[in-house]
């Protein structure tokens, strides 16, 4: 059964917040920051953690970390949010596209292998530097071959798992993989911070020049003197105790979301007309950050449109992501000309998710449910 009354901030939440009320420490100097990084560094298995703002300045603080600056190129999935390929382009990177395995919706593995040599193979002017993998809704991407692909040809790993709080890729944690990753805690993630994200890494080196970046490049001996520029990305005292108390209860939220995806799989899974996510790979089972299902090609309309139809039920829902090359603001920098990547944009077209947030009760999920399947049965009746 699916949890019905039970609150997503109860507690420790409430205790935690008080703390930082009652001792006056609310900004990012209080103690609650560094407990947060230390408990979630530890629940990655990372040595470093360090808190910022908000997933997304996470990877601008990566990238930069990670040495990527001016015509350095950097592969990424064409399916995902526009942050990471965002990240890339500020710093003066140029994102490399790939398109998805439309099984697991995640970066297509043997197409970027086969990008990379052709990136790297096929030019005098070597200026690949680095994959971003991007774990996208509920699966892990396929570690292993990334890997060894990375280490031969001597490319830095940016590991994007915002969405993948307590997901493990062949039992070892999601975010321990590359040489610096990263975290979200928007609302809708498995655990939140309101706003906030996590940078993660083992390198003694890398985890001082994020704190750094992170904090306006104050120097340590002249505080307002600045050898180059950062940001002000700093996490609150508040995020983290709120964080603080959320990662206490982790597993507890998987089960639930675990709960909610099987549910919404059984009801769903006879329907026609949709593809719903896989289940389980051979190295990890869906997490479920979201559900989302996928318009099979003899659906006689798109994703929008049923979302509006929904919608006419008072069911919201969400599109999935918008591919790169497809991406306006890129376009218009005289990015990915001419460029297809026919899954990347069969998802955005005919994939959403459906309302999967941690307090969604049973009842709701069934009435989602049934109202799918009548729409999809009246659509194979025209």
């Amino acid at each position: 059964m699916i949890p019905v009354n039970e609150p997503l901030l109860n507690g420790n939440e409430k205790k935690y917040l008080n703390e930082c009320i009652d001792t006056g420490w609310i900004s990012s100097e209080g103690p609650f920051v560094k407990k947060f990084e230390e408990q979630f560094a530890a629940t990655v298995g990372r040595k470093y953690g360090i808190a910022v703002a908000n997933g997304s300045v996470a990877l601008d603080v990566a990238v930069t970390a990670a040495g990527i600056g001016k015509g350095d190129e950097v592969i990424m999935p064409a399916f995902t949010i526009i942050s990471p390929a965002a990240s890339v382009v500020r710093a003066g990177g140029i994102p490399v596209l790939v398109d998805s395995d439309p099984i697991t919706w995640n970066i297509d593995v043997e197409k970027l292998k086969i990008k990379i040599e052709d990136e790297i193979e096929g030019k005098e002017n070597k200026n690949l530097k680095a994959i971003t993998v991007v774990h996208i809704y509920g699966l892990p991407v396929d570690m292993d071959p990334i890997l060894e692909v990375a280490d031969r040809y001597g490319l830095k790993i940016i590991e994007d798992a915002a969405e993948m709080h307590g997901q493990t890729y062949k039992g070892k944690p999601c975010g321990s993989f590359g040489d610096i990753s990263i975290f979200s805690f928007y609302p809708n993630k498995h655990i939140t911070t309101g706003e906030g994200g996590m940078v993660l890494t083992d390198d003694d080196g890398i985890a001082e020049r994020l704190r750094s970046l992170r904090n306006l490049c104050f120097l340590p001996q002249r505080r307002f003197v600045h050898e180059e520029l950062g940001w002000n990305f700093r996490m609150t005292n508040l995020q983290a105790a709120l964080g603080v108390a959320q990662l206490e209860r982790i597993d507890e939220f998987i089960a639930r979301k675990r709960r909610m995806g099987i549910l919404y799989t059984e009801l769903l899974k006879d329907v026609p007309g949709i593809e719903l996510p896989l289940a389980k790979t051979d190295f990890a089972q869906n997490i479920y950050w979201v559900f989302g299902i996928v318009l099979k090609d003899e659906v006689p309309f798109d994703a929008e449109t049923m979302a509006n139809k929904l919608a006419a039920y008072k069911i919201g829902t969400r599109p999935f992501f918008w591919p790169m090359h497809e991406q306006p603001v890129f376009q218009r920098m005289g990015l990915f000309n001419g460029e297809r990547y026919p899954v990347a944009e069969k998802l955005a077209r005919r994939g959403l998710y459906i309302p999967s947030g941690l307090a969604l009760k049973e009842d709701q999920i069934r009435r989602v449910a049934q109202t799918i399947k009548e729409i999809m049965i009246e659509s194979e009746q025209r």
